[in-house]
């Protein structure tokens, strides 16, 4: 006779302990479950509401400058440590951990205008309006040394910015040329020019590490090779160029803060047309720094306030502001992908959240599935109109809320007059000019 039993392993229902969870048996057969979406919509609804709740991006407030910060460099070495200098010639060193000053040194006279950290993070260069490029060590004097630099190389001109390379011995300076420097030497080992407009910045790629670029103040945009004596190309914009940030990811692609209040994401193999126009900011955008995934970068601006862009996107997804913040000088995302810290006029160094509504600190196993679960179903919903408002909302300040009304009707209004143009115009005199090529003059090779 054959008897049929069922047959369990108590492995699936008994808890370890008393304190383990109870195992829930689910069956994910969607015949069962005919409101799933519903659901996944409501949920999907509060969680976004919830985002918005929590996003409290700024942390802390680094004071101690006793002038305008001018400029900041990261150590490529520590996460904790951060160096900014000042319009006053002051340079400090930050600890974030800490958040607070742990060395103060009087680099120069008159203002800091540029700084960058050696790659291997033993030593930092500065230059300033004394006309003198100075190498500095990381690490504090010993008790009883001065504080002195290793080396001093007073140049010709003023130098307006300085860059190391990512892997060699060797940095470059702008100011009226480009100057490529060995750092056992006084003078440069070559000098890259075009044009006779002093250079306003210079940037090293971080990956094709022998191409570097820089923006004059005649509106060009200038790439060179470091292994050839004579620049590649330029490209020249309606506006002048304040600096601009290579792409750590994609070694063709980089972002330039222009003074029309936009940044543009060019591919240097094609300088037509830039890839992406970011709009969103109502002043002179005056720097940009990328995130190190090279997914986003952040932008400061004239118009008091930081910006967050997606590399794919025309405009931010977030914006970040606050009643004593003046105009916005400097920025810089930190090599974790976590902060962003944002120097300014009223003498501040700021901490923000790279994600407004991130949770710090250690996640216990069941809130890093629940977040998860949120983040997807806030993706799979996201164009669902009420999420989609919910999610996109800022409060923004009067001034710079009245500022966007006002371009918004100044775009209309020129808009319009085109169509009109257009309209009583004999057909094809009056071209039509894409948003990206609107503000590319020419390019030169």
């Amino acid at each position: 006779m054959r008897v049929k039993v069922l047959s369990r392993n108590p492995d699936d229902y008994v808890r370890e302990t008393k304190l383990d969870l109870q195992r829930v048996p689910r069956n994910y057969d969607p015949v069962l479950h005919p409101f799933e979406v519903p659901r996944e919509y409501t949920r999907a609804l509060n969680a976004t509401k919830l985002e918005r709740v929590f996003a409290k991006p700024f942390l802390s407030s680094l004071d101690g400058h006793r002038d305008g910060v001018n400029c900041m460099a990261k150590h490529p070495k520590s996460l904790s440590t951060v160096l900014s200098g000042a319009c006053d010639g002051e340079v400090k060193i930050w600890n974030l951990t800490k958040r607070q000053c742990i060395r103060t040194i009087q680099a120069h006279e008159g203002f800091v205008r540029g700084m960058c950290a050696r790659f291997c993070g033993t030593s930092f260069f500065t230059v300033g309006d004394d006309k003198t490029v100075k190498q500095w060590k990381m690490e504090s004097p010993e008790y009883g040394e001065e504080e002195e630099p290793i080396h001093t190389i007073l140049g010709k001109t003023v130098y307006t910015g300085i860059d190391h390379h990512w892997k060699e011995a060797v940095f470059a300076t702008c100011g009226h040329q480009v100057d490529i420097w060995d750092e056992q030497r006084t003078s440069p080992m070559c000098s890259l020019t075009w044009g006779f407009d002093s250079i306003s910045s210079v940037k090293f790629n971080p990956i094709e590490t022998y191409l570097l670029g820089s923006c004059a103040s005649d509106r060009n945009i200038v790439l060179y090779d470091m292994r050839k004596s004579t620049p590649l190309k330029k490209v020249i914009l309606n506006m002048r160029t304040n600096t601009l940030c290579w792409n750590p990811m994609e070694a063709y692609v980089f972002t330039a803060a222009n003074e029309d209040y936009n940044l543009y994401t060019f591919d240097m193999r094609f300088l037509e047309s830039p890839v992406m126009v970011h709009m969103d900011h109502v002043s002179a955008v005056l720097d940009v720094d990328y995130s190190p995934t090279g997914k986003e970068f952040v932008s400061a601006s004239f118009d008091k306030s930081v910006r967050i862009f997606p590399v794919d996107k025309g405009h931010s997804r977030e914006v970040y502001h606050t009643k004593r913040m003046q105009h916005v000088i400097t920025v810089k995302w930190t090599s974790d992908n976590k902060y962003i810290l944002c120097g300014s006029d009223e003498m501040n160094i700021r901490l923000w959240k790279a994600n407004a509504s991130e949770k710090l600190g250690v996640l216990a196993p069941r809130e890093k599935a629940a977040m998860n679960y949120n983040q997807k179903l806030k993706e799979k919903f996201q164009y669902h109109p009420k999420i989609r408002r919910i999610a996109q909302h800022r409060h923004l300040p009067k001034s710079i809320f009245c500022q966007i009304k006002e371009q918004r009707i100044m775009r209309e209004a020129r808009r319009r007059k085109e169509l009109n143009r257009r309209k009583h115009s004999k057909p094809g005199s009056v071209p039509l000019v894409s948003e990206k090529k609107k503000h590319i003059v020419a390019v030169v090779k």
